[in-house]
């Protein structure tokens, strides 16, 4: 019968494997997300994505899969230990590679402005017109700076001056949309390191269990 810690590791596994499917999810839609023609609705997101390494998400989903696959040994041989201590070092690595990938979006969010500045600067007309149209503001810094679209939003130069810049809507979208994400990657590196405490516990408890089994053996009592 199945002790309430060997289901506590099964449950972790399957929660970590989840997790790489959440990796690969979110990845792969974000890249579809980017493709599909830009409208006021989802430049904003579309650009922010387009910061964010999701191909290293792919590939470190990917990652995880593998290890998913490894830990199966690890399951249906209850005495073996080999490959628990793959999959823990296996563990460990992916989550490693998802920290990195949470800290690096974590740093792009403490230089949001310039940042933001720069791709503001690499943007076509148009793409500048939708942030206008969506934040209701005109220029990045103001009117002027770098110049406005001329658009709905922004049909001339005084209605221009009197709606102001995008940077302060644009950078506190941007701060709280990145939040999230690497806000979700800490929190599936938390559940990589609760799968690793019990890749430890269920070492310790077979390593345990084979010791008294020598003793056993050794005291004539292996056949009971």
């Amino acid at each position: 019968m199945p002790t309430k810690l060997m289901l506590s590791f099964v449950a972790m596994d399957f929660l970590f494997a989840g997790c790489g499917g959440l990796l690969l999810g979110f990845a792969l839609m974000s890249e579809q997300s980017m493709r599909a023609t830009p409208t006021v609705d989802n430049v904003t997101k579309n650009l922010l994505l387009g910061q964010c390494p999701l191909t290293a998400g792919v590939v470190n989903a990917i990652f995880v899969f593998v290890t998913f696959l490894l830990s199966l040994p690890a399951l249906f041989l209850p005495n073996n230990r080999g490959w628990l201590r793959i999959m823990g070092w296996l563990v460990v690595v992916c989550a490693t590679f998802t920290l990195g990938l949470g800290v690096a979006i974590w740093v792009e969010t403490l230089g949001t402005r310039s940042n933001l500045n720069v791709l503001w600067g690499a943007e076509t007309p148009l793409i500048q017109s939708l942030l206008q149209q969506k934040f209701d503001c005109c220029g990045y810094f103001n009117s002027t700076s770098p110049p406005f679209v001329q658009d709905r939003t922004c049909p001339n130069t005084l209605v221009a001056a009197q709606k102001g810049g995008c940077i302060g809507k644009f950078s506190s979208f941007a701060n709280s949309y990145l939040d999230q994400i690497f806000t979700a990657a800490f929190g599936i590196v938390g559940i990589d390191t609760i799968l690793v405490l019990c890749v430890a516990m269920v070492l310790k408890y077979r390593t345990e269990q084979e010791r008294y089994r020598h003793i056993d053996e050794k005291n004539g009592l292996g056949g009971l």
